[in-house]
């Protein structure tokens, strides 16, 4: 490839123009913190980045809950200890709200 040469996107815009995309940092929090927050999402605590307001789903929530819980233990003993507490803290706070939630604890 010519380096002199600029290529651009089809209608002319010049890529220095556009916002880059965000690229989460190579580190297990970027793995983790999809689940987090979508489960997030489908307690109802987040409103809906996307579509707005609620998309409260209590069963895809304890999907997204059981896929972190076996996140840990695959990576069991193989985490950083700041990478472990974080996914810990995590799946704390989200098995707190998701028994709030579905009525098993009430605070």
């Amino acid at each position: 490839m010519d380096e002199d040469h600029d290529e651009s996107p089809a209608g002319g815009d010049d890529a220095a123009d556009k916002p880059r995309e965000f690229l989460p940092p190579l580190e297990f929090s970027s793995l983790v913190f999809p689940f987090y927050s979508q489960a997030l999402v489908k307690l109802g605590v987040l409103e809906d980045p996307i579509h707005g307001g609620s998309a409260e789903n209590i069963e895809f929530a304890k999907r997204l809950i059981d896929l972190m819980d076996l996140l840990k233990t695959r990576t069991d003993g193989r985490l950083e200890p700041e990478e472990a507490a974080f996914i810990e803290a995590a799946l704390s706070e989200l098995k707190m709200r998701y028994m709030q939630k579905a009525e098993i604890l009430k605070v």
